[in-house]
């Protein structure tokens, strides 16, 4: 390493080291915070300090590759330059008599205690109250008052996860897989036990957000269950795998008898009976998830008249989940439903009963003011798909004179 150790005198007396380095990465250190062991070092020059301190003290590594071991971890911790450009140089006893010069053994089993701040990969996005980020400001406040009151008793009503099956906005709860079906080449069905007759009580449309750990990383996802929100001793959850996936990764290692965290409840569609006289359903792939329990409730409910359509969204006939639900579902005088498959290019091959009502190609603006035209009554429009699908969705409907406060996304 071809570095140099620069002292500036004042009056005689060395001031504080700097270093100059050579053009690269070396340059693009930021400037307060970028080193993840002295934390409560405001700036770069600060680091720099301690890490000197630290080097004065260790009796091996005091030449110049000493300073390289301690330089490389400064920037290979916390810039953008790979590991492996470092690890020739070795890195242990300095950084550790570093953190004993600096901090204290109570302060740092307070920063033991501290909340981590939750990566973007841990906020499914889904617009949870409380969020993930709601929960880390919360607990953050909580380690703080303790902290500035030396009292580690304040934290122990802090909680991470439960075993005790009753499902919670903040904490996660672990349930039992009791089973597990294939739907198609991608996509599962996955039941939860609930203990007795127990229920998760859900409101329609809510969704539960899942926590998974992928090489060692933590994903957390929504996903809406597809079983009445009343029901007793069960919830169901549809889920797509993807190739790439992270959180698919953790899904395609679930079993039978496997522990599974949830959270929540959260958001939902405000529903009341008979308060629309016709919902326009549009859904694409496992979007069908939250259409599922409100239909579901207005069949069940003989006082509510609503007329729904409902609107799949497939590749192919192969690929159409749950198809003997939502026959049974067709079957209801008030309840249509639309198949809109993309990559078919002719209905002949498809059974008869599904011919009548299946459409080829993708449901663009022309296919969506016809679906609008044979409603009905005037629809209130439910959405669920992917972003792009909404977006579409969204400016298709406003094209056919439907408002956007006639609309929901979920």
């Amino acid at each position: 390493m071809n570095l140099s150790i620069l002292f500036m005198c004042q009056a005689g007396r060395p001031t504080l080291p700097y270093f100059r380095s050579p053009p690269g990465p070396w340059n693009s250190l930021p400037r307060a915070r970028i080193c993840s062991s002295f934390q409560q070092h405001a700036t770069v020059e600060e680091c720099r300090r301690r890490h000197l301190m630290t080097l004065t003290r260790t009796q091996s590594g005091t030449g110049t590759n000493g300073l390289g071991a301690l330089l490389s971890q400064l920037l290979c911790e916390n810039s953008r330059v790979p590991r492996s450009r470092f690890e020739e140089h070795p890195v242990g006893t300095a950084c550790s008599e570093a953190r004993a010069v600096t901090m204290s053994g109570n302060e740092q089993d307070w920063l033991a205690l501290k909340p981590r701040e939750p990566s973007p990969s841990q906020c499914c996005g889904g617009g949870c109250k409380p969020c993930i980020y709601d929960v880390y400001e919360k607990e953050l406040a909580q380690w703080e008052r303790a902290k500035a009151k030396q009292d580690k008793s304040l934290l122990v009503e802090k909680k991470e996860q439960s075993n005790n099956s009753e499902l919670n906005p903040d904490t996660f709860t672990a349930f039992s897989i009791s089973s597990v079906e294939q739907l198609t080449e991608d996509t599962y069905q996955y039941r939860f036990e609930l203990p007795g007759n127990s229920s998760l009580c859900l409101s329609l449309g809510q969704h539960i957000v899942l926590r998974g750990a992928v090489n060692g990383l933590e994903v957390q996802r929504a996903y809406t269950p597809i079983s009445p929100g009343n029901a007793e001793g069960y919830f169901e959850v549809l889920i797509k795998c993807y190739e790439a996936g992270l959180m698919s990764q953790y899904i395609k290692t679930w079993k039978k008898g496997d522990m599974v965290f949830w959270r929540g409840p959260f958001g939902g569609f405000p529903y009341r009976p008979n308060k629309h006289g016709e919902l326009l359903m549009l859904a694409s792939g496992t979007g069908l998830a939250p259409m599922l329990p409100i239909l579901q409730s207005i069949t069940d409910d003989e006082e509510d008249e609503t007329f729904v359509t409902l609107v799949c969204c497939f590749p192919t006939f192969d690929k159409i989940y749950l198809k003997p639900l939502l026959q049974d579902l067709a079957r209801y005088w008030n309840i249509r439903i639309l198949y809109v498959l993309s990559q078919e290019t002719s209905l002949e091959k498809l059974p008869w009963s599904y011919q009548e009502n299946t459409y080829t190609g993708r449901l663009d603006e022309g296919l969506m003011k016809t679906v609008i035209n044979s409603c009905r009554r005037r629809p209130f429009v439910l959405i669920c798909g992917s972003s792009a699908f909404n977006e579409d969705m969204s400016r298709y409907l406003k094209a056919a004179g439907i408002e956007e406060d006639s609309c929901f996304v979920f």
